[in-house]
């Protein structure tokens, strides 16, 4: 961890008994507005995305808009949206990032009716600033922004457009282009999971928790999420109104090396693990990712010979959920059905979950086994276990 992030810990460990209150008003947030990966070709990236996941051009910036500094390719599904982002300057503060950390994500970026306001309210609580509330404006209107500061390297991006029109955000304008490939059902983002160190689990739980008003959800300990030889920790923070969720991951001691280590020494420190979009079919949606050239992980045949005796009655032919390798998991308030990409880089880093609700509003303890067992059969394969 850096110096700043040190001092920011300090700023944030208030004591882990005040986690478990509920999530407060004083931030409220409408949505995910955006999420910025550094990229090391953002042509190349953006490409990827829209082939491979169904995502549509959007928006641009670069040489032709006058930026000289970096170029950004925003894509958009329903409403997710991606902004892959390439430096031109090799000594830039994007370079060091893509060499720290290869591909990777960035900007978290929150949908707030007032930035100025969420600054002064995180701010005021510890956050450390990044961007002061700052006005950008075009000939569509003004957007006001402002950042904050959390895990590793990665921000959080107070985003406020009630007075905009444009198709994104000053300074980018329509990008045009005939290759738009047909969607594959996504719709938004579900939630996003920070990998951080060993210890630094309640830290940033009770970031989220006084800095920024969020409640925890649910907690899992080493005994939900652990097999012979890994384990790993994870408290879930949540917003008020349920539409923004942050998983923070930690590793817990085990006789190997585990995915959240893994994850550490790859990308050179905390930062997101993986991105979940959410979908109203996922049996569409993966056989249409499978085509396209998607890679999963591998569920074990035999998860789901007792799959049902766990979660209960479904809607969907299990013989249709294995040949597809997606989960099936259940909490209080119903079923959940997921699956997670392979890494979507060389480096063992960056992941997307796929997910879709089918009632359940928080995450079952289920599937841990199966999805750890995954994911170590494939640090195996890579000699990381």
């Amino acid at each position: 961890m850096s110096t700043t992030n040190l001092t920011q810990v300090d700023n944030y460990n208030y004591g882990i008994e005040k986690i478990f209150e509920q999530a407060q008003d004083f931030l409220p947030i409408n949505g995910t507005d955006f999420v910025e990966l550094y990229v090391g070709n953002a042509k190349q990236a953006a490409h990827f995305y829209k082939t491979a996941f169904g995502f549509q051009s959007l928006a641009y910036c670069g040489l032709e808009t006058g930026n000289k500094e970096y170029c950004s390719y925003v894509i958009a599904q329903d409403k997710i949206r991606l902004v892959l982002t390439t430096p031109f300057n090799p000594d830039s503060e994007i370079s060091e990032h893509i060499r720290k950390h290869g591909d990777g994500v960035k900007v978290i970026a929150l949908w707030v009716d007032d930035a100025r306001k969420s600054y002064s309210e995180t701010t005021s609580r510890g956050a450390v600033s990044v961007m002061e509330p700052t006005v950008f404006s075009d000939e569509s209107g003004e957007v006001v922004k402002a950042a904050i500061k959390t895990y590793g390297d990665t921000i959080h991006m107070f985003i406020e457009r009630k007075n905009y029109k444009g198709v994104f955000l000053p300074g980018f304008e329509k990008w045009e282009s005939e290759y738009n490939p047909s969607s594959c059902g996504l719709k938004y983002i579900d939630h996003m999971v920070g990998n951080v160190e060993l210890g630094a689990m309640n830290t940033w739980a009770s970031f989220y928790a006084h800095v920024m008003g969020f409640a925890n959800l649910v907690t899992f300990d080493d005994k939900d999420i652990s097999t012979q030889y890994t384990a790993l920790m994870s408290k879930v923070m949540t917003n008020g109104n349920g539409r923004i969720k942050f998983p923070i991951n930690e590793p817990a001691i085990g006789l190997k090396k585990s995915q959240v280590e893994e994850y550490l020494d790859f990308y050179g420190g905390p930062g997101c693990q993986h991105i979940a979009v959410a979908t109203d079919d996922i049996v569409f949606t993966i056989s249409e990712m499978r085509k396209r050239g998607v890679e999963f992980l591998h569920v074990p045949g035999t998860y789901y010979d007792t799959v049902l005796d766990r979660v209960g009655e479904i809607a969907e032919e299990l013989s249709t959920l294995k040949s597809l390798g997606i989960m099936v998991d259940r909490d209080e308030e119903g079923y959940l059905l997921q699956i997670f990409t392979k890494p979507v880089e060389d480096r063992p880093t960056l992941f997307f979950e796929i997910i879709q609700r089918k009632g359940a509003k928080s995450f079952g303890k289920g599937n841990f086994q199966a999805l750890f067992e995954s994911i170590e059969a494939e640090q195996a394969r890579r000699g990381t276990l």
